[in-house]
């Protein structure tokens, strides 16, 4: 008896925690259960030959909102080349309409709802010695042999000490994000998270905790990325796991937290102050500084000591910070929304996310969404088309603005030119949406462009407003050697054949390992210097010298 554990990952780089923690909780039955990891950039022909090829009995997937339909279509498939195969499938996508799911796939046996350990642990009991009934199981909605589909009873939520570790192999994790789970459940009811859907906080203790991450730190994960809701719930438990990572700190592991900046304690400031560079990074939920949009969504945010505790940590120098936007809550039109952007975009953090709501089947923004008029996809990921705050056009205007985010902002690569350019607005919401609008009327959009061409676009586009100066391409130019020691200099570079023989001492002296550029100031000529070996671990430009 062989049973796949089936994930389908949205990036190579992503881990699934879910499958490893599964086939840890197997005990016994754990060597007949075999891991596949798969992503939605593969082809469905690619994982169906992989499964085929595994020859499993029993094919377990583990379903998100970004591989639900690939799920069932392989569901649709696998049976006619591995008949008998029984399908099943877990995971916040199919937990809240299990019914519903097993309705649109009849190939599928049933579905493990909720947390999943024990249910699988049981299962796999089922189906490798045939001690039990499925009818005994808690947390299934299952296909009967009459037809029909039943129901079991809620399991109980796990005690999280008594769940194994599920990444005792760090050879499977190799150039990868690993996933750890430190905690369940989450106090707060944001009304569009399914978090909120469960209350009560469970927590691993402290001692296994840093066991565990211990394992991480000697075999060197890149990066551990704790998915605890908010991981700073409890202030005495989060500065002792801080200053055990500031104590054992290996100058290699990142770890990543999800935390809510109003709650930081002094305590923890301190720490934080204290990290090497690059030792955490935090994901903040801004989502809207629209107070009505806040208390509408059921949020708890005091956003005055939020902003307060992200400006400190910006003073830090130390520590990545993400933070987050959700356009399509109730009452945040498109005025509201660029107030809410602008004001995060003044805390500068290194990411500033701008998602749209997903309207998740279980959440309380499910139940709510006929009251706020929003309308969202049927299917997978159940995004927000309109609401009675935001046309469909209007979020068609934010989608633009957010690839331009992505682009001009987060990727670190336009920053000098970001600031010249923003002494024009008095929004920089107002430079994104320009930026949006330039690239959809020609068509730009549409197309994938190199990192040069992206500069290309944006001379293009400052000519076409009338704004061409000496200046940006300056900025440009800055931008580029500041991120690599380009092969071919810019065409919009300053002439450098009156200043070849101080530039050729400058390397000389330095050697090739730098690049040396020239800037013209009012001044005169300014030699700046960009040291690829040494580079800021936050932005990872090069360390920068203006030399005299």
């Amino acid at each position: 008896m062989k049973i796949l554990l089936t994930a389908i990952n949205a990036k190579y780089i992503h881990s699934n925690l879910a499958v490893y923690s599964l086939k840890a909780a197997a005990g016994v039955f754990g060597e007949q259960v075999e891991i596949g990891e798969y992503t939605i950039n593969q082809k469905t022909e690619q994982i169906l030959k992989d499964i085929y090829r595994r020859q499993p009995d029993v094919v377990a997937f583990s379903c998100y909102i970004w591989n639900r339909r690939m799920v069932e279509e392989l569901i649709r498939e696998l049976p006619k080349v591995l008949p008998g195969v029984r399908l099943w499938a877990g995971g916040p996508e199919v937990t809240y309409d299990a019914r519903a799911f097993l309705e649109e796939c009849p190939k599928a046996a049933g579905v493990m709802r909720g947390e999943g350990e024990e249910t699988f642990c049981r299962l796999a009991a089922y189906y490798i010695e045939g001690e039990c009934l499925l009818s005994g199981i808690r947390g299934l909605t299952y296909r009967g042999e009459d037809g029909r589909i039943h129901e079991t009873e809620e399991r109980e939520p796990a005690d999280m000490d008594r769940l194994p570790f599920a990444c005792e192999n760090p050879e499977r994790f190799t150039n990868r994000i690993v996933y750890y789970e430190s905690s369940r459940g989450c106090p707060f009811r944001c009304s569009y998270c399914l978090s909120s859907v469960e209350r009560q906080v469970r927590f691993r203790s402290m001692e296994l905790v840093e066991k565990e991450l211990l394992f991480f730190l000697k075999a060197q994960v890149p990066q551990v990325k704790f998915v605890d809701r908010t991981f700073n719930l409890d202030p005495g438990r989060t500065a002792r796991l801080w200053q055990w990572l500031l104590e054992h700190d290996n100058g290699i592991t990142n770890f990543h937290f999800e935390i809510g900046a109003d709650l930081l304690t002094e305590e923890e400031l301190a720490i934080m102050s204290r990290m090497r560079p690059g030792l955490i990074q935090l994901e903040i939920g801004v989502q809207s500084t629209n107070g009505d949009t806040i208390r509408g969504i059921d949020r708890t945010m005091d956003l005055e000591r939020l902003k307060a505790a992200v400006r400190r940590i910006k003073g830090f120098h130390n520590i990545h910070q993400h933070l987050d936007l959700i356009a399509g809550l109730p009452f945040e039109d498109l005025k509201s929304f660029r107030r809410s952007f602008d004001e995060v975009y003044e805390l500068e953090p290194e990411q500033l996310q701008l998602g749209f709501l997903k309207v998740l089947k279980g959440s309380k923004m499910y139940e709510r969404a006929s009251d706020y008029g929003i309308l969202c996809c049927d299917g997978p990921p159940y995004e927000v088309l309109s609401t009675r705050w935001l046309s469909y056009g209007d979020v068609l205007l934010l989608k633009g603005v957010e690839e331009m985010v992505e682009i001009y902002y987060n990727s670190h690569q336009f920053g000098r030119t970001l600031k010249e350019l923003l002494k024009r607005y008095e929004s920089p919401f107002d430079l994104f949406h320009e930026l949006a609008v330039y690239y959809e009327d020609r068509g730009y959009d549409q197309i994938s462009h190199s990192r040069m061409a992206r500069y290309e676009i944006l001379r293009e586009w400052l000519k076409q407003k009338g704004w061409m100066r000496p200046v940006y391409d300056q900025c440009m130019v800055y931008d580029l050697y500041a991120r690599e020691n380009l092969k071919s200099r810019p065409s919009f570079a300053a002439d450098l054949n009156p200043y070849r023989e101080k530039l050729k001492e400058y390397e000389k002296h330095y050697g090739k390992r730098v690049h040396v550029e020239i800037f013209l100031c009012e001044e005169g000529p300014r030699y700046v210097l960009f040291d690829y070996e040494r580079r800021d671990p936050l932005t990872k430009e090069a360390h920068v010298e203006v030399l005299h």
